[in-house]
């Protein structure tokens, strides 16, 4: 049963939007549902969650949405919840959803869990579907209502809320899988595809709102910025915290939406569409202009392979051409094209990403663009540090396979296999296992770096040790090269 607050807030607010929605049949409007899970029951609880709902809420309320808002739902309050919300959004109008709290995938599905999601184990995932709500539904639910454009974020990648809740946790890493939305839909993660997010930077980290929440919001109230751009600033927010914390955060988002959606135009050169007093309509609105300046520069990522350095860069605004050049002087080189076209741009989109051979040498990349009214921004210095960039797509790669690190094999014994770990080992100082037991408390001998060829394991390597026939678990801890540690990962037999 729904508590009595809950109750309360609801038919609160159903009254009140009610009342202040009560124009004309069809008239375009913003709703919104906020909700924030801290209290589970019987997976680890969460410390933040139910502020970063109240955060969105205030935020949301500032840009003209009529927002319900519930915390520490469980099942059957999470269904009468958004059976209220599906009685509030009508044809035509801008609906956005926020979930912060736990989140699992299974199969390529995403679930948003509920406080009383039961504590399942291997084998159990049937037991999920069942006590949780899937995020695919939730827009389908507003597809269905005939919203006009859908904004859905998910605070939900944090770390597997099943991984020690029994002998037999139940295994992935806790990060939502990539969503194929329909037109007229944008969703934004927390966190990449597999990857977790922070609650905090540190443990002194004062600030009573999630790493990725606390950038969001922030972004959302900047004037003139379209969805993509704030999604694109919070990405560059989130990336260069959590950097600095020695992790690796970066928010994605998958949009469906055609044009632009100003969710708060600038005063200047606003185009609004009329509405009814206190309802407030989807705005379609030109790019602000680009300031040259470092806000607008672009991020990039490094990821080296056996050819050499891949090096794709993120630029916040729409780009007709990108070009660059390493060092300070010399002719720009132009990227090229994809075959796919920018919904932004309705032209081709410029290739972003470019390739170095592996013996590149440590210089400046500039990087310039052409903007969509034809003007060059730029050029932007990118530091190219090939020992740190190497080091740091290491890091991604083991945290985006870290359910694949160990293995058990063997025909005349039982073995266990950390060829994974090996491959990527330019990240790594040490490595430790543990025995049938949680606490790693053996090193693993592990060949150094070869910055030539850093993936190949060498011949003389041993990838993996023998283990005891009566062997149930192997868990297994990893020191990074700047002395972090890498979560305890358990493996099972």
């Amino acid at each position: 049963m729904i508590t009595l607050r809950i109750r309360t807030l609801l038919f609160l607010g159903l009254a009140a939007l009610t009342t202040a929605l009560a124009a004309p049949a069809h008239a375009e409007k913003r709703v919104a549902l906020v909700i924030g899970n801290n209290d589970y029951r019987n997976v680890p609880r969460l410390q933040k969650a139910v502020n970063d709902a109240r955060t969105m809420t205030d935020a949301l309320k500032q840009l003209g949405f009529k927002v319900l808002f519930a915390e520490n739902q469980t099942r059957a309050a999470f269904s009468e919840t958004m059976l209220a919300f599906d009685k509030i959004v009508e044809p035509g109008d801008t609906a956005f959803f926020f979930f912060a709290g736990h989140g699992f995938e299974i199969n390529g599905q995403n679930y948003l869990l509920p406080t009383d999601i039961a504590a399942v184990t291997q084998g159990q995932e049937e037991l999920i579907r069942d006590g949780a709500f899937a995020a695919e539904r939730v827009i389908s639910r507003l597809q269905e209502r005939g919203a006009r454009t859908s904004i859905l974020v998910f605070d939900a990648c944090r770390n597997n809320p099943f991984e020690a809740t029994g002998t037999r946790a139940l295994g992935g890493s806790g990060g939502l899988a990539p969503i194929s939305p329909p037109e007229g839909v944008f969703v934004i993660f927390s966190a990449g595809a597999k990857q977790t997010a922070l609650d905090r930077l540190n443990d002194n980290d004062p600030n009573p709102n999630s790493v990725f929440t606390r950038s969001f919001v922030r972004e959302l109230a900047q004037p003139g910025l379209n969805l993509v751009q704030i999604a694109k600033r919070t990405q560059s927010d989130v990336r260069q915290m959590t950097s600095a914390a020695s992790r690796m955060q970066t928010p994605a988002y998958y949009d469906q939406i055609v044009g632009d959606l100003v969710l708060k135009p600038a005063k200047d050169g606003e185009r609004a569409i009329a509405v009814e007093p206190q309802v407030v309509a989807l705005t379609i609105a030109p790019p602000p202009p680009i300031i040259n300046d470092s806000g607008n520069a672009p991020i990039a990522s490094f990821m080296r392979h056996n050819g050499g350095w891949s090096i794709a860069f993120s630029i916040a605004d729409p780009a007709l051409a990108i070009s660059w050049r390493l060092g300070e002087s010399g002719e720009f080189k132009e990227t090229g094209f994809t075959d796919a076209l920018d919904p932004r741009t309705r032209r081709r989109m410029p290739n972003p990403s470019i390739e170095l051979p592996n013996d590149a040498p440590a210089a400046t990349i500039q990087v310039r663009y052409v903007d969509p009214t034809g003007q060059m921004q730029g050029p932007f210095p990118i530091k190219f540090d090939p020992e740190a960039a190497l080091i740091a797509s290491h890091r991604k790669l083991l945290d985006m396979t870290s359910n694949s690190w160990l293995a058990f094999g063997g025909y005349s014994g039982p073995l266990v296999y950390y060829s994974q770990i090996l491959s990527y080992r330019c990240a790594i100082r040490e490595m430790r296992v543990g025995i049938d037991t949680t606490v790693p408390n053996q090193v693993v001998k592990i060949p150094p770096c070869n910055p030539k060829d850093p993936s190949a394991i060498p011949e003389n390597a041993a990838s993996y040790m023998k283990i005891p026939a009566t062997t149930r678990s192997v868990s297994v801890e990893l020191t990074y090269q700047d002395g972090s540690l890498s979560e305890i990962k358990n493996f099972r037999r």
